[in-house]
């Protein structure tokens, strides 16, 4: 998705450093992990049925005489024992014959799309043979997508010359945002907040309005946004780990998170009715031509009315904000 030629500008140490930290595990009651929780990760090495190496991330090399006495173990097993958070049992050579497949699979031309799809199908068919044996399986049932897949769901929610953005506030201000540009060959400019501070001009305070003013400093600095979504970084952090149904869509229904502009093809994994998309940009176009807000309780009555939910596993066999809760959410 990322273009060879693909520019990284804007980004400061914290502005990447608080991108990266809304992608830590928390808890979803939003309370603490206990600092007594299992660390680190656990990764056991076999051959024809005997223990060959037996490894703790956080402390290093174990013992093998506990280990094998029971071997084979299950990777859960494995992490129970020596409280681990995550472990792997690895059959030797299996790394060696998933570079091979790879190689098979791969062609001249492949994008860094194809290849990570090429390299998860290498090792699903590896853990598949009892070869891999992975605790944690968060993502166990989630299918494979095909490149194509890949290709047509993002030219549906990002056409080539259009922008997506992020923009996160805290207290008033803009806490971090990510904007992509997409261009002919991919993703070409990953733009950050540093850039668009300045062109945002003076904010009201209140992120729901001052939202506006990013979007439009994007735009000028990146192009046209195909896709916006606005909210409180707190707001976020809860919704990523959040286990109920509809989550999401309550929240866009009560302006807890803006999504503007919307594509209708988004509206789908959200669970929110593609004519609530359409309501939602007649909502845009009636607030600037009528400020005093006459008509906009009418378009509401109609958003409450048209607003619903969709299966989505039956568009693309899993649901994509359950998948980031699974990868991010922690009981401990």
């Amino acid at each position: 998705m990322l273009s060879a030629d693909v520019r990284f500008e804007g980004f400061t140490t914290t502005d990447w450093t608080r991108v990266l930290s809304l992608f830590v595990p928390r808890r979803a009651s939003g309370e603490p992990r206990s600092p007594e929780r299992p660390r680190g990760g656990v990764v056991a090495a076999h051959r024809g049925g005997r223990l060959i190496k037996l490894v703790h991330t956080e402390v290093g090399r174990l013992r093998l005489d506990d280990a094998m006495a029971d071997w084979p173990l299950p990777a859960e097993e494995l992490a129970r024992r020596h409280h681990a958070s995550w472990a792997l049992a690895l059959e030797a050579g299996t790394l060696e014959q998933i570079m091979e497949s790879f190689g098979a699979r791969s062609r001249r031309g492949d994008d860094i799309t194809a290849q990570a799809i090429h390299l998860a199908l290498c090792v699903r068919e590896e853990t598949l043979a009892g070869h891999i044996d992975l605790w944690p399986a968060r993502l166990r049932g989630v299918p494979i997508p095909s490149p194509g897949m890949v290709k047509s769901s993002l030219d549906s929610v990002c056409a080539v010359g259009k922008t997506l953005i992020v923009g996160l506030f805290e207290d008033g201000e803009l806490w971090t945002s990510i904007a992509l540009h997409r261009g002919p060959r991919g993703f070409d400019l990953v733009l950050g907040p540093d850039e668009v501070r300045g062109d945002m001009g003076l904010l009201a305070g209140d992120w729901r309005r001052d939202y506006r003013h990013l979007s439009r400093a994007v735009e000028h600095r990146a192009g046209p946004p195909a896709l916006g979504c606005f909210a409180e970084v707190s707001t976020l952090r809860k919704l990523e780990v959040d286990p109920n149904p509809g989550a999401w869509a309550r929240a866009v229904a009560v302006r807890d998170v803006i999504l503007s502009p919307v594509p209708a093809a988004l509206a789908i994994p959200l669970g929110v009715d593609a004519g609530w998309a359409a309501l939602s940009a007649l909502k845009s176009i009636a607030e600037r031509v009528d400020p005093i807000g006459i008509v906009a309780p009418s378009i509401q009555a109609l958003r409450d009315l048209t607003t619903g939910e969709r299966d989505v596993k039956s568009v693309f066999g899993f649901h994509p904000l359950e998948l980031l809760r699974r990868v991010l959410s922690r009981e401990q």
